[in-house]
C-alpha cells in the first residue's frame, strides 16, 4: 500500500486526538479523585466495555496460556505508567505532561538496544542527544518554576514513559502471534487487579463533581477502550509501522487541548523543546534517514 486510504487517515487522527486528549482528562480528574483511584476506574471500566465488545461481536480470544505475560504488561503498560502520569499531573500542565510522553520512542529504543541488542546507529544517538536537549530546553527554559514536586513529577512523567518503552519491547519478545484485543482486553483487567488493593488508601473525602464523572467516563471509554479499537483496526489494515505514527501525533494533541481547554500558557520555548522531541523520535525511529549505519560498538564508551 503506497498511501493511506482516507478511512485510515481520519482514523488516525482521531486515535491521536483520543490519546492526546487522555492527559487533558487525568489533569482534571486526577486532583479531585486522586491517581490511583482514577487510574483503577480507567482501567477497569475499559477492560469491562472491551470484554463487552467481546462477547457481542463473539470473539473472546484465549486467557490461560498467557496469564502472566498478559499480568506483566498490564502492570508495565498501563497501571504502573497510567498513575505515574496521572500523579505527575497533580503538579504539571496536561500540555507539558504530553509533550513529555513523546520521549516514550526513545526509551524504548534504548530499552531494544540493551535488551534485544538492536544496534545504535549514529541516527539513533543523535536522535537520543536531541531529545535529552528537548527535555531539558522544556525543564528548564520554560514557564515552570522548579521546585523539588515539580522536579520529582517531571521525573515520574519520564519514568512513565520509560515503562512504556519497557512494555513495548517485553510485548515484542513475549507475545508474537497474540491478537491485540487480547492483549488490550486482559491486560487493562488485570491491570485493574493489581491496582485494586491500593484502592482503600486512596478514597477521595468528597464526592466527585459531574465534571470529574465525566472526564473518567471519557478517560476509560474514549481515550482507552475506543482508542485501542481503533488501533486494533489500523494495525490490521495499514500494518504496525504506519499505525505507530500515533506516537508523532498524540502528544500534539494533549498540547493543543490543554492550552484551548484547560487556558494553559504555551511559550516558545515549549514549542521548540516540543519540536526538538519530535526530531529526535523521527531520527531514533528511522523515519528521518539520517545516520542509518550502525555504529562500531568500539567506538562507544562503556561498550565492550
Amino acid at each position: 500500500m503506497d498511501s493511506m486510504s482516507a478511512r485510515d487517515l481520519s482514523a488516525l487522527f482521531v486515535l491521536s486526538a483520543l490519546w492526546g486528549g487522555s492527559f487533558l482528562f487525568m489533569r482534571v480528574a486526577a486532583p479531585a479523585l486522586g491517581p490511583v483511584l482514577l487510574i483503577e476506574l480507567r482501567v477497569l471500566i475499559a477492560g469491562l466495555a472491551l470484554l463487552g465488545y467481546a462477547l457481542v461481536t463473539r470473539s473472546v480470544p484465549a486467557f490461560r496460556a498467557h496469564w502472566w505475560p498478559f499480568l506483566v504488561i498490564g502492570v508495565i503498560n498501563s497501571a504502573l505508567p497510567f498513575t505515574l502520569i496521572a500523579t505527575a499531573e497533580l503538579h504539571l500542565s496536561a500540555s507539558l505532561a504530553a509533550t513529555l510522553n513523546a520521549t516514550t520512542p526513545l526509551f524504548g529504543a534504548l530499552v531494544a538496544s540493551v535488551w534485544l541488542k538492536e544496534p545504535l546507529t549514529r541516527g539513533k544517538v543523535l536522535g537520543l542527544l536531541i531529545g535529552l536537549v528537548g527535555v531539558m530546553v522544556l525543564v528548564g527554559l520554560g514557564t515552570l518554576t522548579l521546585t523539588p514536586v515539580v522536579l520529582l513529577s517531571i521525573g515520574a512523567s519520564l519514568l512513565g514513559a520509560l515503562s512504556y518503552g519497557m512494555a513495548a519491547v517485553y510485548t515484542k519478545v513475549r507475545m508474537k502471534g497474540v491478537s491485540p484485543l487480547a492483549l488490550a482486553l486482559y491486560s487493562q483487567l488485570l491491570a485493574a487487579g493489581a491496582l485494586l488493593p491500593a484502592v482503600p488508601f486512596s478514597l477521595p473525602r468528597e464526592a466527585p463533581s459531574a465534571v470529574v464523572i465525566a472526564s473518567v467516563l471519557a478517560l476509560a471509554l474514549l481515550s482507552t477502550a475506543v482508542a485501542y479499537l481503533l488501533y486494533f483496526g489500523l494495525i490490521q489494515r495499514v500494518g504496525p509501522t504506519r499505525a505507530t505514527m500515533v506516537t508523532y501525533l498524540s502528544p500534539a494533541f494533549g498540547l493543543l487541548w490543554g492550552v484551548l481547554l484547560l487556558h494553559e500558557s504555551l511559550s516558545g520555548w515549549t514549542i521548540f523543546g516540543f519540536g526538538l522531541i519530535l526530531a529526535s523520535v523521527g531520527l531514533v525511529t528511522g523515519l528521518l534517514p539520517i545516520g542509518r549505519a550502525p555504529i562500531n560498538k568500539t567506538s562507544l564508551p562503556g561498550q565492550q
